[in-house]
Order: structure tokens, then sequence, then C-alpha cells
């Protein structure tokens, strides 16, 4: 009885709402979502934004105090300012001081610095993760709605951008216009990651357009650009959510490795990877410089991934047991 009273209150609740309430009960996820939007708040709002061109640029101030490009007074000998044992053992409370994060050899503020490269990197993610969905869930979807000679000639297209290898062609791109910012080069890295995303969702519209509610629109008169993106798209959303994620965390990735060569993010600008790169040989000298971008790295990555693992336990019930009534009351 108890059981049949549980699965009713199951079957009531629409699918959003069970998606909804399996991602919150997610705790790795929903840590990795207030870690990341945390980090995202930082790095936005600490050193304000540049907007615009070149020639006409448009600055956002930020409240912290130091530019990333601005050369200062070596203080503490380039060491961080952020000291937090002896303070609390003194009973004092937290000593952040001028810069927390140090400074290089030059007189650069390391936080400025890691905080318009983590701006970058998650500029480039975002772009890049826009981007591939776009391309990839329409390929996938008009391959697998039509199948036949359509679903033979982009599934070809598609194989012969993934013989591609993206790290050569980031290379490529990232030298020939890597002066022009890292949208540009974030749009064009968008145009080589889609494959992996078109072939999930072609697989998930070749099994749905089988079902009823297919045969039901077409009956009604659906056109078919109708039924592909607003009866078949929704039912594999879950496909393309997960997929996207994953996406995005390999992109922030690949923009690290090539900002890291030499192929990326630029003078004037910076990145996660560029400071990484750019700080490598002091690294036994000032290590500081070469921890903290690589923690917000690794930070930024762990929060995507954890974040698509939440949502894939969400759209997937398979992967989860049914909550009972009294969990899903909460």
């Amino acid at each position: 009885m108890t059981q049949t009273i549980e699965q009713n209150a199951v079957a009531g609740l629409s699918q959003a709402t069970l998606v909804r309430r399996r991602f919150l009960r997610h705790k790795a996820a929903m840590v990795s979502v207030f870690v990341l939007g945390g980090i995202i708040l930082l790095a936005f709002t600490s050193v304000g934004l540049e907007l615009g061109t070149e020639a006409t640029p448009i600055r956002v101030p930020g409240w912290y105090g130091y530019g990333y490009a601005q050369i200062n007074p070596v203080e503490n000998a380039g060491a961080p300012t952020l000291d937090i044992l002896p303070e609390f053992i003194d009973g004092t409370g937290l000593a952040v001081g001028n810069h927390p994060f140090g400074q290089d050899e030059v007189g650069h503020d390391g936080f400025a610095r890691v905080m318009r490269g983590a701006q970058q990197s998650l500029m480039v993610m975002f772009v890049i993760g826009l981007v591939a969905t776009i391309i990839g869930v329409v390929i996938g979807s008009v391959a697998g709605f039509y199948r036949g000679r359509t679903d033979s000639l982009l599934m070809r297209f598609t194989d012969l951008i993934i013989t591609i290898p993206v790290v050569v062609v980031g290379a490529v791109i990232g030298r020939s216009i890597g002066n022009l910012g890292s949208f540009i080069l974030a749009i064009f890295l968008g145009l080589f990651t889609w494959t992996g995303l078109a072939r999930l969702v072609r697989g998930e519209f070749l099994s749905l357009r089988e079902r009823e509610f297919v045969d039901a629109a077409r009956v009604a008169g659906a056109s078919d650009r109708r039924i592909i993106f607003r009866h078949i798209l929704p039912n594999a959303i879950g496909v393309v959510v997960v997929s996207t994620t994953l996406l995005m965390s390999a992109a922030i990735l690949l923009e690290t490795g090539l900002s890291f060569i030499g192929f990326g993010v630029r003078l004037p600008d910076v990145s996660l990877g560029y400071l990484i790169n750019e700080n490598q040989t002091a690294f036994a000298t000032r290590p500081w410089l070469f921890w903290y971008p690589g923690l917000f790295i690794v930070a930024i990555a762990l929060c995507v991934n954890f974040i698509g693992d939440g949502l894939r336990d969400a759209f997937d019930p398979r992967t989860k047991r049914v909550p009972k009534a009294k969990e899903l009351a909460k």
C-alpha cells in the first residue's frame, strides 16, 4: 500500500520537477554549483571588465585596487602577503595584505592576473560550449531525423572533422589570429569540437523519431522543423545538457594547453594557461605564481565535471532509485 502511494506521488510530478529534485539531492553537484558561481563572481567583480574593441575600449572597474597589467613596487620580496596562521595564533584575525597572491619579478599583482586569467578561461569555456552545442545539436538532429542520404552526408562530414587534431587546429588558429582576442579564438575552436555531441544527438533522434508522439505530430500536420525542435529535441535535452557540461570541461583544458604552449591567449591579455606557461621557470623560486593559476584550473574543471555528473543522474532515472514520497515532499 505504501509503495503504491509513493509511486502515485512520483507519477503526479512533472519531468522537470523530478529532474530538479534529483539534481538538488546530488551533494557534489550542488557544492560545485556554489563553488563555480563563487569563482565566476569573484573573477568578474574583482578586477572589473574590459568590453568593446581595442580602439574604443569600455572598462568597468572592479573592487580590487590593482589592475592585471599594472606594475607596482615589489613588496615582501614578491611573496604572498596573505598570512593566515600567525595572525590567527595572535588572535588578530586574517591578514590579507596588499598582494595576497604575491607578485612576479616585474611587480604585477598575482591576484589581479589570476582573476583576469580566470575571466578569459571561463569566457573561452562558455563560448566553445555554446558554439559546439548549437552546431552539434543541429547536425545531429537533422541527421537522425531524416536518415538516408542526409544522415550519410552529415556523418561523413562529422567523421572528417573528427580526424582533424583539435590541438593542431587550435595552435594554427592561435598563431594566426591569437592577437585578435580570446573570443575569436573560442569561436574557431567551437567549430571543431562539436562532433561527439552530434553523434550522441543523432543516436537519440534515431530512437525518438519512432515514438508515437512523433506520429501524432505528423498526423496533426506539424512541419519537420516543428517536430525536430518542439517535440523530439525536448525529449533529448538530457543528453544535450550532460554532453555540453563535459564539453565545457574539456574546453577549458584545451584553452589551458594551447596557452601553455604559447598558441592561445597572448599579451597584453592573460589566461590561466598563459600564467602557468609564463611562470613555469619560477616554480622553484616563486611557486605561488604557478600554484594559484593551477588551483583555479583544477577547481573550474572539477566543478563542471561534478555538475555534469549531477545532471546525468538527474536526467537518467536508471542511475538513481525512485525517490520516496516523503523525500519528494521536502
